[in-house]
């Protein structure tokens, strides 16, 4: 294990996503195998480590091998309302479906059971975190809460030409009122119209800093009024916007992961979006997650 002889790097077929076997997370991992995995990273943009056993520490130190994990941006929304964190590491978090008792429920102060929709972390802030890592802990043992990513490369790629041309240059709002599962967030004031949405202008188009190559880069759109393009009236927005959200989740760019506990995800927000589906509201679901180091969107 750990060695660039045991490291085999197993495509799903699909537009993205990699399994890596070979590789036991919880000891040390010698620096040709971390730069091949970030590597497989870059070329996949979603990777998949399976049968992990790692302590709070150790996911951390698992973690850090792609990037510099960072605290998440929901935090602070938190802290502000005086919800209790669970005692882990700032720049880790437990994203479970469990309420102030311990018990399975649809809803807690995080996404619950809830679907979450197509989204990129952390858009919402100015300088969002170029990847996420989530470790399964407890899992349904109905198969729900599956997480689904897709190519944004590809979907720039395939962009219809009259599309490509209305974006060009063109950045977009990014909705900081919601969590990803379309809640407004303690403490904020719903929006009433685009003007009143919190967060920053990100470009519609990103060039990724390890790569060099251009991706689709909407982020977050949430109930109207919520994401909305600079420089049109409010109805050319929405039907840009409904044209590029339809364009960049068709199924075509779409791969589906299946948890099961000990599985690791490393995926690149720079270049893909996630969504999860319904979670059981009976079972546990229990995950570490965390986040890497910010950085500034570079327009492409």
């Amino acid at each position: 294990m750990n060695t660039l002889d045991s490291l085999e790097v197993v495509p799903t077929g699909a537009a993205v996503g990699a399994e890596i076997r070979g590789v036991d997370l919880s000891q040390p991992i010698p620096d040709d195998v971390a730069d091949a995995l970030r590597q497989a990273w870059y070329d996949y943009l979603v990777v998949l480590i399976r049968g992990q056993k790692l302590d709070p520490p150790a996911f951390v130190t698992a973690a850090g091998i792609f990037g510099t994990p960072q605290e998440g941006g929901a935090r602070k929304y938190w802290e502000a309302a005086g919800i209790k964190l669970a005692n882990t590491p700032r720049e880790m978090s437990i994203n479970s479906n469990l309420d102030a008792d311990g018990k399975p429920s649809m809803h807690n102060h995080s996404l619950g059971s809830l679907e979450v929709i197509w989204h990129s972390d952390n858009s919402y802030i100015e300088k969002p975190p170029a990847g996420s890592c989530l470790y399964s802990i407890e899992i349904p043992d109905d198969g729900s809460g599956n997480t689904s990513f897709n190519n944004q490369y590809l979907a720039f790629e395939t962009l219809p030409d009259d599309l490509r041309k209305a974006i060009e240059g063109k950045r977009s709002k990014q909705d900081a009122s919601r969590n990803s599962a379309g809640e407004l967030r303690p403490g904020i004031k719903k929006p009433e119209k685009p003007e009143d949405v919190p967060g920053p202008m990100h470009p519609l188009v990103r060039k990724h800093p390890k790569t060099g190559k251009p991706a689709l880069y909407l982020g977050r759109r949430r109930v109207y009024p919520s994401q909305y393009i600079e420089g049109f009236s409010n109805e050319e927005s929405e039907t840009l916007l409904d044209r590029l959200w339809e364009h960049a989740t068709q199924d075509s760019l779409k791969w589906t992961h299946t948890w099961k506990p000990g599985d690791l995800l490393v995926w690149d927000n720079r270049c893909a979006m996630h969504r999860r589906e319904q979670v059981d509201h009976t079972q546990r679901r229990v995950m570490y997650r965390t986040q890497f180091q910010g950085e500034n969107v570079i327009p492409a």
